[in-house]
């Protein structure tokens, strides 16, 4: 998250996260510039997963799988305006805070795809950051075409495109997780 601090001169000093300010890595910055593409440089995250989803009000316990994407920014709790001004500035989105963090993130399917996606595509990312939102984007457009089928109904080639997406975007995450659910996607598109 970018840490400002007010000079004499009506600037701020604008540092590309909370570690560098620590480094003292800075550039000078007009007070009013606010920069989205670089918050989520440093601390964003286009999300993808395949997930499990267990419904144990429902008779049965029935077992769903289902894709997912997600578009997240955190920050330290002390750092949620930040985190609102953002979601203010996209005009969709949720602001939680949990502990001491804070996290905007957009989940639904049309938002991301006629805000997030449009507003990245004009904003310019990093390489590293880029690159991982060209891949998630593929992964958007799947969503969306699919969205409302039964994963039974699915296209066998777009189940695993998802697939090959996920493990792709995998090498532009600063902290990959092991996917817990991927083999059964994997088995479920040999089945499809």
């Amino acid at each position: 998250m970018q840490v400002q601090i007010s000079t004499p001169l009506s600037h701020n000093i604008v540092f590309g996260t909370i570690k560098s300010y620590k480094k003292l890595n800075c550039v000078i910055m007009p007070k009013e510039e606010f920069h989205i593409p670089t918050i989520v440089n440093n601390d964003g995250c286009f999300d993808l997963q395949f997930r499990k989803d267990t419904r144990h009000e429902r008779t049965g316990s029935p077992t769903y799988y289902r894709w997912k994407t997600q578009f997240i920014v955190t920050a330290s709790k002390d750092d949620v305006k930040i985190l609102k001004k953002i979601k203010k500035e996209l005009g969709c989105g949720e602001v939680s805070t949990s502990k001491d963090q804070a996290r905007f993130s957009v989940q639904k399917i049309d938002d991301i795809s006629s805000t997030v996606v449009p507003f990245f595509k004009k904003n310019t990312l990093a390489d590293k950051k880029k690159k991982d939102f060209e891949l998630w984007v593929k992964a958007v457009e799947i969503l969306q075409r699919n969205k409302g089928k039964n994963l039974a109904d699915w296209k066998k080639n777009e189940v695993n495109s998802l697939i090959e997406i996920h493990k792709s975007s995998a090498k532009y995450k600063n902290n990959p997780r092991t996917p817990k659910w991927l083999d059964m996607a994997k088995a479920f598109s040999k089945t499809n």
